[in-house]
């Protein structure tokens, strides 16, 4: 998908909401474990609910991956079945990869070309050649972790090098790399006010931005600082929708949360 795609799907549904679909299997409603595969359920229910709210779902793997071969299986009949049903939504894979040369690689056609990701969330602290194998697959997008929402993002993130913080030499050196045009950028939705910042630096890139709803980032500060022209923002939302109640009534409590997010995004965008 490319990213005027992308564009595309906010200008139609007048979101840019990204639900995260961490699936817990202690948090999914009870009823739940008594399908044969209980996370496809949780995951489907909740698609079926909210597609028309959002413009793109992100996994995290740790949340398929805990569960050895079910839950990576359910992770494949996920992403199958948006890729067949709503194949205008933008997928995230969030694996946090990032490895050199021929790993990299791998993992890049593992999330690619096997699942058919849009895109992978990477970690650059190796560097270029831990990152361009992701970026050289056409009209896939590399989402690099700039600026995180956890606390420990100031234990380096923010650390000066040359009297500039580290982030900021990512974000410059990110741009020198190979098909540097296939980059999306995560900054945290707790870190808002250094987003005119990171616009100095990457004025048009998407950025994906977790961090509203539970861990209490602002939607509105978060569009002062960081909307451009064609939106450029991803909001996601994880447990805020999809754990908005577990019981029978789950994803329509979901969908009420999202719909919560989309029409105040509407009145942004207007």
């Amino acid at each position: 998908m490319t990213t005027h795609q992308l564009t595309e799907q906010i200008k139609k549904k007048k979101s840019f909401l990204c639900i995260g679909l961490d699936v817990d299997l202690n948090k999914i409603p009870q009823h739940l474990l008594q399908e044969e595969d209980p996370i496809f359920a949780f995951n489907k229910a909740i698609i079926d609910a909210t597609h028309h709210l959002c413009v793109a779902y992100k996994p995290n793997t740790a949340f398929y991956e805990a569960y050895g071969l079910k839950g990576w299986k359910a992770l494949e009949k996920t992403i199958m079945y948006l890729n067949v049903k709503h194949p205008e939504i933008f997928t995230i894979a969030d694996a946090k990869r990032g490895d050199i040369g021929n790993t990299s690689t791998m993992y890049a056609k593992a999330f690619f070309e096997d699942l058919a990701f849009d895109s992978v969330t990477v970690a650059p602290y190796m560097g270029k050649d831990s990152v361009e194998p992701f970026l050289a697959f056409e009209n896939k997008h590399t989402i690099l972790l700039a600026l995180t929402s956890n606390a420990g993002a100031f234990d380096f993130q923010t650390q000066k090098v040359d009297e500039v913080e580290l982030y900021k030499h990512v974000l410059e050196t990110s741009k020198t790399w190979n098909n540097s045009q296939n980059l999306m950028y995560v900054v945290g939705a707790t870190k808002a006010e250094y987003l005119a910042e990171i616009r100095k630096i990457i004025p048009e890139s998407f950025l994906l931005v977790p961090g509203v709803g539970a861990q209490g980032g602002s939607l509105q500060e978060v569009c002062d600082y960081g909307m451009t022209n064609n939106v450029g923002l991803l909001i996601n939302s994880s447990r805020g929708i999809i754990y908005a109640s577990n019981g029978e009534d789950f994803a329509q409590a979901s969908a009420a949360k999202a719909k919560e997010l989309q029409e105040q995004m509407e009145s942004i965008l207007s």
